[in-house]
C-alpha cells in the first residue's frame, strides 16, 4: 500500500474540531495522486497520452472522524484492473495503526480526444501493480433512487467546482448533497455513482429523498438525468 503521513489541520475541521467528510475525500483523492505522480503516471503522463482517469463510485465507510491536531496515514492500493476499469481502496489510520476510514472505488481510464473508454496501459500495469483488497462490506456501485424524494434549488456549476479535467470535482458532488442533511447528522457510510460529468455552467437540480437515518440526493439535469447519484447513511 502507497502511504503518507499527515496531521488534521485547523482548516480540514468542523465546529465541533473534527475531521470533515470533504477533507477525508481530499486526503484520499491526494493519495492517489501523489502515487501516481510518484510513479511518473501522474497528470503530465495522462495528458501526453491523451487520457484521463474518471471516477464511477465511491464507497467510504467511516469509523471515527478524527480531532484537530490528530497525526494520521493515509494509503491507497490498486487491486484489480478490467479492461478500462481500475479498481482502487483507501484508508485512513491513526497512530496505533487502527483504521478511522476504508474505502472502495471504481474508476474508468477514458481517451480525451474521443471520450471513449481506453485500456489501461501496459506501463500502468508495471508501475501501480496489483495488492490484495481490503477487509470491508463492499456494496453494490448501483444506487437506487427512492420515489418520494423532493426537488431542492437549482445549484449552478461555478469555477470553483472544477478540477483540472475541467469537470465538476467527484467530491464537490458529495458537498452539494450534504448540504440536505439535518443538523448534527453524522455521516458513517457515504456511496456515489457518477452518471456523467458536469462542466461550468450547467445547473444541476437536486432531488432528495429522506429515508430515516438514510438520505439519497440525485443530481440531474433539466430532464431528470442524474450527473451524480449520492447516498449518506449516518445517524444524528
Amino acid at each position: 500500500m502507497y502511504t503518507f503521513e499527515s496531521r488534521i489541520r485547523y482548516s480540514e475541521t468542523d465546529s465541533e474540531g473534527k475531521l470533515t467528510m470533504a477533507s477525508l475525500i481530499n486526503y484520499f483523492q491526494d493519495c492517489s495522486t501523489f502515487h501516481s505522480e510518484d510513479l511518473n503516471l501522474g497528470v503530465e503522463y495522462l495528458k501526453k497520452e491523451h487520457l484521463v482517469w474518471v471516477l464511477s463510485s465511491w464507497q467510504i465507510v467511516v469509523e471515527r472522524y478524527p480531532w484537530l491536531g490528530e497525526k494520521v496515514v493515509i494509503g491507497t492500493l490498486p487491486y484489480d484492473v478490467k479492461g478500462f476499469l481500475g479498481y482502487r481502496n483507501f484508508a485512513m489510520l491513526d497512530e496505533k495503526g487502527e483504521y478511522i476510514a476504508k474505502a472502495n472505488s471504481l474508476w474508468s481510464l477514458l481517451n480525451t480526444e474521443t471520450g471513449r473508454p481506453a485500456t489501461v496501459t501496459q506501463a500502468m500495469l508495471d508501475g501501480y501493480g496489483l495488492g490484495t483488497k481490503l477487509e470491508m462490506e463492499y456494496a453494490p456501485r448501483k444506487i437506487a433512487v427512492p420515489a418520494d424524494g423532493i426537488v431542492g434549488e437549482p445549484v449552478v456549476v461555478r469555477k470553483h467546482h472544477l478540477d483540472t479535467n475541467h469537470h465538476v470535482n467527484n467530491r464537490q458532488f458529495i458537498d452539494m448533497a450534504m448540504e440536505y442533511l439535518p443538523e448534527y447528522f453524522v455521516a458513517e457510510q457515504v456511496r456515489a455513482e457518477y452518471k456523467k460529468q458536469a462542466f461550468l455552467n450547467d445547473i444541476l437540480i437536486p432531488y432528495v429523498a429522506d429515508g430515516g437515518g438514510c438520505y439519497t440526493v440525485a443530481l440531474q439535469d433539466k430532464e431528470n438525468k442524474p450527473y451524480a447519484v449520492v447516498e449518506i447513511k449516518g445517524k444524528q
